[in-house]
């Protein structure tokens, strides 16, 4: 067949026809020098160009990506670039057992790249396609290891993985080199990315040497923070609350505590994840994905606190909070930053999950329930047997109220006592946050029902 000339799409190439003999060229209309192999057995994402010395054409290269079955266009095409670039500079490109080293030997005027010169850029970016992207990880996972390859490992990118697979005491001296300058836990999470990318990499580069070259390194000890509180720390705790300035970070990093969840999750809560009726809150994206969406059963507490954050919402932004139930500044419309300055508030994010998890031990709930809770995984074969939502109807919710009962008991009179709190969650607060809500007559006068026959 004779070569053709397209746009090269996953689709496109999907639907090139299968040569009854020999092979011909699909090449890009987009990227001059990329194009792919057509073969009866094979497809392979290739790049060619011509290699000059003392500005004359010394030969032309071509160098072989990857099959089409195994890497997607677009992640090639980056490849394709980034080979075109070396060779427009008078570079070959390298394989893994020549990084660092002299260009490819020629079989006439053709060079083939094995697939284990795949450098870290290369891994990297089928990585987070492949694996981060399609698997729905959230976009907080996904910049924690943008920032571990992109920042921490600037100076690897173009290395290959088989490089540094054959020389594993680079890798050792990185670890310790990025303990000294940014810690231990960035250190090992560094590590633990590179042991990731180089096992995915692996699956489909049977050539990269087994070992892979993060077990060089001798992990730093990692401890759990303990930042969690205890009953008898409460106290202080809502006071510094109570005086928050902005009211709606007040309400978020109460319910954080109260339902022990990840601030990334609550951070997205849209008024349409309330049930009033069946008292539950659904959250969509947790830690893993949708396919790990899950409903918090709410005590009366959590309900009045979300009643609150959305009558003070539509005060404050109204049209953000039509979408969020925390709704802020930001470009997303929602609360993006959760931090706060510890002189002001002692405890917030995963401090609040620690506390919610004691206060539960406290409250007399098992860790069995603890951990439904929280949406944390169950170890076990029975676990498999256990079926959530029949549980979240009467007996999750009891525990739920258990643990926010003994959250709201350790105020004792200095909720009545202490203005603030007095003025936030003191007698009558309740009622003046259902009836402020402000909502209109209609369908959204029945919502005001719902959350007042709830609260």
């Amino acid at each position: 067949m004779n070569d053709i000339r397209i746009p090269l799409t996953d689709k496109s190439i999907v639907q090139l026809a299968t040569p009854k003999e020999g092979w011909y060229l699909a090449r890009d209309t987009e990227l001059k020098g990329f194009f792919v192999v057509v073969g009866k057995r094979k497809r392979t994402f290739t790049v060619q160009g011509d290699l000059r010395q003392g500005g004359r054409r010394a030969s032309s290269i071509r160098v072989s990506i990857g099959d089409t079955r195994e890497l997607t266009t677009r992640a090639a095409r980056a490849i394709a670039k980034e080979y075109l670039a070396q060779i427009s500079r008078g570079q070959r490109p390298k394989t893994a057992k020549q990084d660092g080293e002299a260009g490819l030997g020629q079989v006439g005027n053709e060079v083939n790249t094995e697939v284990a010169a795949v450098t870290l850029r290369h891994a990297w970016q089928r990585y987070l396609e492949a694996h981060l992207v399609r698997k729905g990880r959230s976009e907080k996972t996904i910049s924690g290891y943008r920032d571990h390859v992109e920042r921490i490992f600037a100076e690897w990118l173009d290395t290959s993985l088989g490089g540094l697979a054959e020389d594993p005491a680079r890798v050792a001296e990185k670890h310790d080199e990025i303990t000294k300058d940014n810690g231990p836990y960035i250190a090992n999470g560094c590590m633990r990315t590179l042991r990731a990318i180089y096992n995915h990499a692996r699956k489909t580069n049977r050539s990269l040497p087994r070992d892979n070259p993060a077990d060089a390194v001798d992990w730093n000890e990692e401890k759990r923070r303990d930042t969690g509180m205890g009953i008898s720390d409460l106290t202080e705790w809502f006071r510094e609350l109570a005086v928050l300035e902005n009211p709606i970070r007040r309400e978020f990093h109460l319910l954080t505590l109260l339902c022990g969840s990840r601030t990334t999750a609550l951070q997205q809560v849209k008024p349409s994840h309330i049930d009033f009726h069946s008292r539950t809150l659904h959250i969509e994206k947790p830690k893993g994905g949708r396919k790990r969406a899950f409903d918090i059963p709410l005590s009366r507490e959590m309900i009045l606190c979300l009643i609150r954050a959305i009558r003070v919402g539509r005060q404050m932004y109204p049209l953000q909070s039509q979408k969020w139930v925390f709704p802020g500044d930001s470009e997303s419309g929602h609360l993006a930053e959760t931090k706060e300055d510890r002189d002001t508030l002692s405890k917030w994010g995963n401090d609040l999950r620690q506390t919610f998890r004691t206060i539960a031990t406290a409250a007399g709930v098992s860790e069995f329930d603890a951990k439904l809770l929280m949406n944390h995984s169950i170890p076990g074969v029975n676990a498999g047997y256990v079926t959530r939502h029949k549980l979240l109807e009467d007996h999750l919710r009891s525990q739920q109220q258990a643990i926010s009962t003994a959250v709201f008991s350790a105020l004792g009179k200095f909720l009545t006592e202490d203005a603030a709190l007095r003025g936030w969650l003191g007698h009558g607060a309740s009622r003046r946050a259902t009836s402020e809500l402000g909502v209109e007559p209609g369908a959204q006068g029945e919502e005001q029902d719902k959350m007042r026959r709830a609260a």
